[in-house]
């Protein structure tokens, strides 16, 4: 089966481009290819900085025939006392179809004429050569550039283009005004290397083609030997690296050949702080910063590993350019670190006034106000000592003075963790220096969260505030838009109160700062208050399916639409995510199968009665003497030993507690419907049928305080 190459010559593309189109072609490839009824056994993606590349292997020579129906015009336009019409007649020409082919068939909109065609499948090579430009011109990025004199725009010039269907040439040209790419078997070697044209004799010999011009075009084999090389030089210094993600795949996308260099600088910039050293190394410079054995990140010999494009022979030349840059960026990190410490850092606090937060809202200092007001709302609900309120309020003060530092100004990266140096050399609580840093994190997925209670307070108190200002001025994420990270500040405010258990009450808590901002900004409070509730509860719901909750699960602890439910998840963040996880418990251990037909049908039921949801307590709505069966006796006595399990799961969240009562309930309330001494629950005399369907509402609040059972949909 025929094997197919594509190789996209360019100049060198930008690292992020190159990541991104990997990712676009692997996905969309396959996607266009089934959508022509090609399939082929394999299709691997390559790309370095000079080329992205495609091998698609076992595809077939050309489509297989396809039987196709094709729809003519209604049958009472087609035909006439029996007779076609011209448009028949037509219609089966077009087709090139006689006429006793056609037949009838009746559809939603009446009965239309049809023609059954056998349709001959393509050749590969003509579809490939419609679908190429398509994954070429196709590919998005940022900052698209336009070349030559036409309209073709590309992340960077296109000069060459490959196309071989085994080993024949696939005409094709690429048009850019009066600039003209044909295809052809003639790739480009490494630029410094092998600077001669490469020919490629058939398509699956690619990759063995361009390795002898010493380029490795896959790129999960090249970071893989950056991993080794770097690994290794590493340990030669006497220490170890870490090999930072990000950073890998950056210089990944930046190489062709990769070879370590090995560079050194002056053993007194290590009394910078190690995160300076490594914000220069790791960011601005692509550098792999080598650490001290058994530092645990915290110490770091004086050298420095980089990956290079270049001839690895030349490497000791390398090295000194890469010193003479480093060497500089660290004498400036030196300068601003020592300019900085001989300030205390609150007395950077006025500077603050001359950075605006937003332009609407002001500077960052008039934000740092309201998030040592909001802190102590914070505090205040917690009940929390004196001292520690204190720490919260002093650290809400100082969270954000570093960002005027010089240190900061230059390395924006390193907001927070300067902010704690800075305060502990000024002589503040260690743990008021710490949640400096801390109240920023989480920072993405998988971060970690902040460690003391300083930290989670400032750092909650932070978010609010942006959440609530932003709101307030109507800038509300819609679609992918979310230029102030909002929907990952209400993520972060709902993980850090459930990883740390605080028992925050976010509806006040909203209704507070919302308040606030409404009265000095000439706000509508309930509007702004209405749109962060239900921009919480949305968050809610992803946390939830991402923590694996069936939909209908978050559904029942959400409510659907039901007000009760809604207060309730924003009161008591922790209830929420309890009565989920343990919801789901009971699903997949088969205890909610026990007692879900049985609240099912007394929820139904009692949807026709007037009792109130929150109602518990069965001697103050249920008339014992309207009763007429055992039946109803028992239900109600059944009910009357229920209330203190129920009242006991609420106050602990042990909803343990609850499902026992309610399995335990269970056959009584089948009694009740369907047993020797059951009863007609709408009963003809008004006040009886009102009386059962309160002892079926009571089951129902009983349930409610777990979940919405209604939501909840029936396991097949």
């Amino acid at each position: 089966m025929p094997a197919f190459l594509l190789e996209v010559g360019t100049e060198e593309l930008p690292a992020s481009f190159l990541s991104d189109a990997l990712v676009q072609w692997q996905e969309r490839i396959p996607q266009s290819l089934e959508a022509n009824s090609l399939k082929g056994e394999s299709v691997q993606v390559y790309g370095t900085p000079r080329r992205l590349a495609v091998v698609i292997k076992g595809l077939p020579s050309q489509q297989a025939d396809r039987e196709e129906e094709i729809k003519g015009p209604p049958a009472q336009a087609a035909f006439k006392d029996g007779q076609p019409t011209a448009a028949a007649i037509g219609f089966a020409k077009k087709q090139g179809m006689e006429m006793d082919a056609l037949f009838l068939r009746p559809t939603d909109k009446g009965e239309f004429v049809f023609v059954q065609k056998r349709i001959p499948g393509r050749l590969v090579a003509e579809i490939l050569t419609e679908l190429i430009p398509q994954w070429i011109w196709g590919l998005e990025g940022k900052r698209l550039m336009r070349w030559g004199n036409g309209d073709a725009r590309f992340s960077r010039p296109i000069r060459w283009l490959v196309a071989l269907l085994d080993d024949t040439v696939l005409p094709l040209e690429l048009v850019n005004g009066s600039k003209t790419i044909q295809s052809d078997r003639v790739s480009q070697g490494h630029r410094v290397l092998h600077p001669e044209p490469v020919t490629i004799a058939q398509a699956t010999d690619y990759l063995t083609a361009l390795k002898s011009a010493y380029v490795t075009v896959d790129p999960e084999e090249r970071a893989n030997i950056i991993k080794e090389q770097v690994k290794a030089v590493a340990e030669n210094l006497g220490g170890y690296t870490v090999i930072y993600p990000d950073l890998l795949e950056e210089v990944t996308n930046l190489v062709e050949y990769p070879s370590t260099v090995v560079g050194k600088f002056e053993p007194e910039f290590l009394e910078l702080p190690t995160e300076v050293i490594t914000e220069v190394m790791v960011t601005h410079q692509r550098y792999f910063p080598v650490f001290k054995p058994d530092s645990s990140e915290k110490e770091l010999l004086p050298n420095f590993i980089t990956i290079s494009n270049a001839d690895p022979n030349k490497s000791d030349i390398v090295a000194v350019g890469n010193e003479r840059v480093i060497r500089a960026r660290l004498a400036d990190g030196r300068f601003f670190y020592e300019a900085d410490l001989t300030k205390p850092i609150d007395s950077f606090l006025p500077q603050l006034e001359k950075v605006t937060f937003q332009e609407e809202l002001g500077s960052v200092r008039t934000k740092v106000d309201r998030v040592v007001k909001i802190a102590e709302q914070i505090s205040t609900q917690l009940e929390l000592a004196e001292n520690q309120n204190q720490k919260i309020q002093r650290a809400a003060l100082l969270c954000k003075a570093d960002l005027v530092t010089q240190m900061v100004y230059e390395f924006p990266e390193l907001q927070g963790i300067m902010g704690e140096k800075y305060a502990l050399a000024s002589g503040e609580d260690a743990e008021v220096a710490k949640a400096i840093y801390q109240h920023y994190l989480p920072t993405g997925a998988g971060n970690n969260f902040p460690e003391t209670l300083t930290g989670q307070i400032v750092g909650l108190a932070d978010r609010l505030d942006t959440l609530v200002s932003i709101f307030g001025l109507g800038l509300i994420p819609s679609g992918s838009s979310d230029p102030f990270a909002l929907r990952r500040a209400a993520n972060a405010v709902v993980k850090i109160t459930w990883f740390y258990n605080l028992p925050i009450n976010l509806d006040d808590l909203l209704a507070q700062i919302a308040t606030d901002f409404a009265a000095k900004y000439h706000k509508d409070q309930a509007l702004l208050t209405a749109a962060l509730q239900e921009f919480f509860l949305q968050r809610i719901r992803t946390l939830l399916q991402e923590e694996k909750i069936d939909y209908d699960l978050v559904n029942a602890v959400l409510g659907e639409n039901d007000p009760e439910y809604t207060e309730r998840a924003l009161k008591d963040l922790l209830d929420v995510r309890d009565r989920a996880l343990y919801l789901q418990q009971i699903r997949n251990d088969s205890t909610l199968d026990n007692i879900y037909e049985t609240v099912n049908r007394s929820t139904r039921l009692a949807a026709q009665g007037d009792l109130d949801t929150k109602q518990l307590e069965p001697t103050t709505v249920v008339r014992q003497e309207l009763f007429q069966k055992l039946s109803e006796t028992a239900l109600y006595n059944a009910l009357i030993e229920s209330v203190p399990l129920t009242w006991a799961a609420q106050q602990t969240r042990n909803y343990q507690l609850l499902v026992a009562a309610l399995a335990k309930i269970a056959p009584t309330v089948s009694n009740f419907f369907d047993g020797p001494d059951s009863v007609l629950v709408m009963d003809s005399d008004p006040e009886v049928k009102r009386n059962r369907l309160h002892l079926l509402g009571l089951v129902r609040n009983h349930a409610r305080v777990l979940a919405d059972f209604g939501a909840i949909v029936k396991n097949l």
